[in-house]
């Protein structure tokens, strides 16, 4: 039998890259020094929503073919674990501003020449959904292919499918290595990144097949559970992980943008760190000079959606010696 493979860390990206590894036959065992999901990993949101079709790059095709596969993928870890993992895909709704329809034709353009043609992109003055933004040109723009899961139901999910599996998920544990490293930001400290404080709630109030929306740079989602998720701030200063006025603004914004939601009960609350590489683009590969540490990390806005990609490559290079990582994606020289 092939020697154990440590992951460090049990968010989104340790998790799936455990899982991924175990499915090839490769024995793993996930360490946390906290608790599952206890990162960025525990928020609310889950919105896991494509990028705009135009400027195609290498970055958006891995992220597009992540969203295509991850209906399968997630149903393979919600049958191995017994566990929901909250996917669903349901589309989105954008309010069009005023004077950019012209801008939103070209990327539903764009949208014809690089997603598959299931996933349409429309602009429509007459959406059919319960959450419904307020749209100051009368229009929106729909898809179909933005999806969601339910980040702490997903950790769950894969931790549960990860034990079924006979791969070990061990709480309160660190390790000095070799391992793939998926520790969040305080990860990314090596090599130049850091860390954006979100905070994010949770309302009572059902609508689990609705589209999520998309306005004034804040993600809607509704989830399975008869909750809806909202989020996310973006700041600067992580030296505080207490939740306040930001996310208390930030409700009242989504009240005012989807009026549906204007007595729905806040049952949740969270605050974390979110993180971000230099580059913005998530990190995958081996560890530059420490032989058999590899890492898998940076996230930020789009790591629940990459997640399973990057596990996947990170598997290519780990089992097969192939190399399959986007130049981009790869771990600069630690500073």
């Amino acid at each position: 039998m092939a020697s154990e493979i440590t992951v460090a860390g049990a968010g989104i990206f340790g998790l799936s890259c455990a899982w991924e590894l175990l499915c090839r036959g490769q024995p793993v065992r996930v360490v946390e020094r906290a608790h599952i999901g206890a990162g960025s990993s525990g928020g609310h949101v889950g919105a896991l929503a494509p990028h705009a079709p135009e400027n195609w790059n290498a970055k958006k095709q891995v992220q597009l073919d992540a969203l295509i596969a991850a209906e399968s993928w997630w149903a393979k870890v919600a049958d191995a674990g017994g566990v929901d993992p909250g996917y669903a895909r349901t589309g989105r709704i954008q309010p069009v501003p005023p004077g950019a329809e012209g801008r939103m034709a070209e990327r539903i353009a764009g949208a014809r020449i690089h997603w598959p043609e299931w996933a349409v992109m429309e602009m429509t003055d007459a959406p059919d959904a319960a959450l419904v933004p307020a749209s100051a040109s009368g229009l929106w723009l729909v898809d179909r292919l933005t999806a969601r899961i339910n980040p702490r139901r997903a950790c769950a999910a894969l931790a549960a499918a990860i034990r079924a599996k006979g791969g070990e998920v061990a709480e309160g544990i660190t390790t000095d290595g070799p391992a793939i490293w998926a520790t969040g930001a305080a990860g990314l400290a090596d090599f130049g990144g850091g860390g954006v404080k979100g905070q994010s709630a949770l309302l009572e109030y059902a609508a689990p097949d609705a589209p999520q929306v998309f306005a004034d740079a804040l993600h809607i989602v509704p989830h399975g559970d008869g909750t809806v998720a909202i989020g996310s701030t973006s700041e600067r200063d992580v030296t505080d992980l207490a939740t306040d006025g930001q996310l208390e603004a930030l409700i009242a914004q989504a009240r005012a943008i989807c009026p549906a939601l204007r007595d729905a009960s806040v049952i949740d609350r969270w605050a974390g760190i979110r993180p971000r590489a230099r580059s913005r683009a998530p990190i995958i590969g081996a560890w530059p000079g420490r032989p058999g540490d590899y890492v898998a990390n940076g996230g930020f806005k789009i790591g629940l959606a990459m997640a399973p990609a990057c596990a996947g490559m990170l598997a290519d290079l780990i089992l097969d010696g192939r190399d399959t990582i986007p130049d981009g994606f790869r771990p600069p020289e630690p500073d």
